[in-house]
């Protein structure tokens, strides 16, 4: 009987441990993902970084960047233009829940007075990872196009437009650019290493890919367009200052930054001289505008209308599923309009 006994306790001893052993693993794990990634895991977002992007632009630069380490959502939803953008309460209390926020100062003034809002600590300006640049109507009295005289109208004009592009007037629209938004993804890769130092590497690794594709992307566009029989094209939406500038281009904005704004009878004769100067053949509109202006520009001088995305958002009318689909459009549209050779 004595010797049940003492067998009995040579199977508990080990028993024992192992459960100790493993109550000891447990605990372990769990401080481990209660920091891991910067977020922690208990409030129930397995370890994901939260990441707020302000607009499409940004959502996809931290989609590419964290990966699977990131978990982004928007505060604009597709289909929404974005300088528009109205805040709800309901997504500044969001912001403030967020591990990372990540917006373009001046693009969308509800977004800039909602972050100073939310208290959020975390905060990626895109704005000042590169060099903001003065297009359009702050530099030249109507949007796109020079005037030697025209600067308190450019003053009326900017001020007018219900958009806020800054106290400078700088233009936002950087992301058009791809050796800029390479520029922002760096500084977005370093910021994102910096909030979650566990999955550094990979976010550096993941940085360095998407820089590589922005640079075969802006070769395309070098190649693309080196030669051309205009330099001119026309657009409803004067966003693509930066691409014109990087690649030898002239944009001329019908009405201004508002999309949708009437332009003055003034200027459509202006353009009407201008397009049978500098042989343009097309008139621009942007997929989440009306393209009535464009149209009736058109019809007046006789040419054809296409699209000219300026990336603002994604929906099932762009000329592709991300940015690098609809910016390859973009170059083929203009590649067309300009009588690429």
């Amino acid at each position: 009987m004595k010797m049940d006994v003492m067998n009995v306790r040579r199977r508990l001893i080990p028993t024992a441990a192992l459960a100790a052993t493993v109550a000891l693993a447990a605990t372990a794990l769990t401080a481990c993902s209660g920091t891991a990634g910067a977020a922690g895991a208990e409030d129930g977002k397995d370890g994901k970084l939260d990441v707020m992007a302000s607009f499409y632009p940004m959502q996809f630069l931290a989609e590419q960047i964290g990966k699977d380490h990131v978990k982004v959502d928007s505060l604009t939803k597709p289909g929404v233009e974005p300088h528009d953008l109205e805040i709800t309460p309901k997504q500044t209390a969001q912001l403030g829940e967020a591990d990372v926020v990540l917006y373009l100062k001046t693009l969308q003034p509800a977004v800039d007075k909602a972050v100073a809002q939310s208290g959020v600590k975390n905060v990626i300006d895109a704005a000042t990872l590169t060099k903001l640049e003065v297009h359009g109507a702050a530099a030249h009295g109507e949007e796109g196009h020079e005037h030697t005289d025209g600067d308190e109208h450019a003053a009326e004009h900017a001020e007018g437009d219900g958009h806020n592009h800054g106290e400078a007037g700088e233009d936002p629209h950087v992301w058009l650019d791809p050796v800029k938004y390479a520029e922002i993804a760096k500084g977005v890769g370093a910021a994102l290493e910096k909030s979650d130092p566990d999955h550094a590497a990979d976010y550096k690794k993941n940085t360095d890919e998407l820089v590589a594709k922005l640079g075969a992307l802006d070769t395309e566009f070098k190649d693309g367009l080196k030669n051309t029989a205009s330099k001119t094209f026309i657009t409803t939406h004067s966003a693509f200052g930066y691409l014109a500038e990087r690649y030898g281009l002239d944009q001329e904005g019908i009405s201004g930054v508002d999309p949708e704004s009437e332009p003055s009878p003034a200027r459509m004769k202006e353009l009407q001289t201008l397009a049978k100067q500098d042989n343009v053949s097309t008139v621009f509109f942007e997929t989440l505008a009306s393209d009535k202006t464009a149209k009736t520009l058109a019809a007046d001088t006789g040419l054809k209308t296409d699209v000219l995305d300026p990336l603002e958002g994604i929906t099932d009318k762009s000329q592709g599923a991300d940015y690098f689909e609809v910016m390859r459009a973009n170059l083929k549209n203009l590649q067309k309009a300009l009588g690429s050779k």
